[in-house]
C-alpha cells in the first residue's frame, strides 16, 4: 500500500505508522487522516498481521495539529463562517475511533509538539512514551475555537476537571516532564532513546496475549464511568472471552512448567 504523507513498516510484530509532514511539524490535514484510517484499518481488517500499532511523528514533531493552511480545520482564513467542525465528522474524529477500536495495543511515542489534534492522537496511546523534548499544547483557544477529536472527554479523565481546564483555556505548553508528574503520559525519555524504548515496548507488548490485551485495553475505557456492579460484569464477561483463548491455555502450561509463555495472539 502506497502513501504519500505517512510511513508504515512492520516488523517483529509491530506495525509502525509516522506522520510524515516533517516540513510542516505533521500537521494534519484530510489527505494525512484519510491515509492513517487506511493504514489503520490494514490491522483492523486483518491485512496486516501486526500485534501492535506504533504511533509517532517523522522529525522535530509529533504533529502540530490541525494544518489551518490546507482545510485541516475548515479553512476560515477570515472569509466568513465556516463549520469547523464538518472535517471532524468525516475524518479527524473516525480516525480517533478507529485507533480506540484497534484489536492490538497501541503504544505512542511522542517527539516535540503535540498540539491540537495531534495531542489527541498522542494521548491516545496505551503506553505513551514522551521525549524530553515533547510537550502537549491545547491550542484551540489561541484561534478563537474548542477543543475537539475527544479532547473534553480524554483529559478530565487523565488529569482531572481542574488542570484539563487550564490546558484547554489557557493554552499554555505541558512540558513533558509536568506531563509525566500529572499522569498525562507513560514515561519520559532522553530525546534519543525515544523510539528505541517506544519499539523495545511495543514489541514486548507484540509478544504479549493479544486478544487479553485488548480487551485491558478496552475494559479499562469501558468502566470509567460504569459503577462498581457494572465494572464486575465486565470482568466478567471479559474474563469468558480471555478464558477461551489459546494464549490463555499456553500461559498456563508456561506456569505449570517453570518457562516462558510462547504468545501466539490466538
Amino acid at each position: 500500500m502506497d502513501f504519500e504523507h505517512i510511513h508504515w513498516s512492520e516488523a517483529e510484530g509491530v506495525a509502525t505508522l509516522t506522520i510524515n509532514r516533517p516540513e510542516r511539524l505533521n500537521a494534519l490535514h484530510t489527505g494525512v487522516i484519510a491515509e492513517m484510517i487506511r493504514a489503520v484499518d490494514q490491522i483492523r481488517d486483518g491485512t496486516s498481521s501486526a500485534r501492535c500499532l506504533l504511533l509517532t511523528g517523522a522529525g522535530r514533531g509529533f504533529s502540530s495539529g490541525a494544518d489551518l493552511s490546507g482545510g485541516g480545520a475548515g479553512g476560515g482564513r477570515g472569509s466568513g463562517p465556516v463549520d469547523a467542525g464538518a472535517v471532524l465528522e468525516t475524518h479527524f474524529n473516525v480516525l480517533l475511533e478507529r485507533l480506540f477500536a484497534l484489536p492490538v495495543p497501541l503504544v505512542t511515542a511522542v517527539n516535540g509538539a503535540a498540539a491540537g489534534a495531534g495531542c489527541s492522537y498522542a494521548l491516545a496511546g496505551d503506553i505513551i512514551v514522551a521525549a524530553r523534548s515533547a510537550y502537549f499544547l491545547q491550542a484551540f483557544v489561541n484561534i478563537g475555537l474548542v477543543p475537539d477529536v475527544g479532547s473534553t472527554w480524554m483529559l478530565p479523565r487523565m488529569v482531572g476537571r481542574v488542570r484539563a481546564t487550564r490546558m484547554m483555556m489557557l493554552g499554555e505548553r505541558i512540558p513533558a516532564e509536568q506531563a509525566f508528574d500529572w499522569g498525562l503520559v507513560s514515561e519520559v525519555v532522553d530525546d534519543a532513546d525515544l523510539m528505541p524504548r517506544a519499539t523495545e515496548i511495543a514489541q514486548k507488548l507484540a509478544r504479549g496475549p493479544t486478544k487479553a490485551l485488548t480487551l485491558i485495553r478496552t475494559g479499562i475505557r469501558d468502566c470509567l464511568d460504569k459503577t462498581l456492579t457494572e465494572a464486575l460484569m465486565v470482568e466478567r464477561r471479559n474474563q469468558l472471552i480471555a478464558g477461551r483463548t489459546a494464549d490463555f491455555a499456553e500461559g498456563v502450561m508456561a506456569f505449570l512448567q517453570k518457562r516462558p509463555a510462547n504468545f501466539e495472539g490466538k
